[in-house]
């Protein structure tokens, strides 16, 4: 399986033990940066982890800032993402299962790394459920393409 992996300053050290996770489980890793803790700007990287997603040149997407909130907004601007901000397990398996997120948004300030590590693993392991989540994956879509639902 395929992952790009990215952070701004603030999520670049969970960024990187992320990665080597990522790496010593035999996933093939894309690293977009950044490549130090200084100072960047979560954009930057939103998008880029984002288009490699959208374009289909990796499976998964994995983003980390300070809360996970920033670049998790980024990373949506890009048609064809649905990234989502996991702090727990759970959202891990919610975001998958009901709404087929495909990039994973972290945030180093407030989730531990032992959590982010076992959140990953959920997310990239469980299934999307479909059926009536898939009509509002399509309604979302829709929502994407300038269509108004209301």
């Amino acid at each position: 399986m395929k992952i790009a992996i990215g952070s701004d300053h603030a999520g670049f050290h969970l960024k990187e033990t992320l990665r080597d996770w990522l790496t010593s489980n035999g996933y093939e890793v894309t690293d977009s940066g950044t490549y130090s803790d200084g100072r960047s700007d979560y954009p930057v990287y939103g998008e880029a982890v984002a288009d490699h997603v959208a374009n289909g040149r990796v499976d998964f997407g994995v983003l980390v800032c300070g809360s996970g909130q920033g670049i998790c907004m980024a990373a949506n601007k890009v048609h064809g993402v649905r990234a989502g901000v996991i702090r727990t397990v759970e959202d891990a398996q919610m975001t998958r299962a009901h709404n087929d997120a495909n990039v994973a948004c972290f945030g180093e300030r407030v989730t531990e790394p032992d959590v982010a590590i076992a959140a990953l693993k959920e997310f990239l392991e469980a299934p999307f459920e479909g059926g009536r989540h898939a009509d509002r994956v399509a309604l979302m879509s829709k929502i994407e393409k300038g269509e108004r639902l209301y």
